[in-house]
């Protein structure tokens, strides 16, 4: 699966490789896998499942809460297997990244904070509420990944 904005026309695709939406035309090529654009695009569908959960349990009268949040940059092992980001996350990472406790402070205040009790569709930064990006607000492309997201565990 992937969200992209697609070079030539601005439009917004989601696909999967057994179900590409792409116009067969030669100015739209797939990228091959980038560790770092697939991390970036997982982020992206976190925000794009809670703010449609939100909807979700609105229009059903449920009483839950679904929020999205950035911890922040942490030093952490993520990028064990590139050994010269790892080597930089290392040695300077600690001067300038969160460490883990601070980095799973904004989660904490987000779940446990009583001023959160009934905030919900909201993207949050450092313990605030924060604005995501252009795609991360759109509702139908929210939409459209959850029906995706349905459809492949339903089948």
């Amino acid at each position: 699966m992937v969200l992209s904005e697609l070079n030539g026309p601005k439009e917004t695709m989601l696909f999967s490789p057994s179900d590409m939406n792409l116009p067969r035309s030669s100015e739209y090529s797939l990228p091959s896998y980038n560790g770092v654009f697939a991390y970036g695009q997982s982020k992206l569908a976190n925000v794009l499942h809670a703010n449609e959960l939100t909807r979700l349990f609105k229009e059903d009268g449920v009483d839950i809460t679904a929020n999205s949040l950035h911890p922040g940059a942490i030093v952490t092992n993520l990028f064990r297997h590139n050994s010269i980001i790892s080597g930089l996350v290392n040695m300077v990472g600690r001067y300038i990244m969160k460490n883990v406790e601070q980095g799973a402070a904004t989660t904490c205040y987000v779940a446990l904070h009583p001023q959160m009790k009934g905030v919900s569709g909201q993207y949050f930064s450092d313990s605030n509420i924060a604005k995501p990006s252009e795609l991360a607000k759109d509702p139908e492309l929210a939409k459209k990944l959850w029906e995706f997201s349905m459809n492949l565990i339903s089948g």
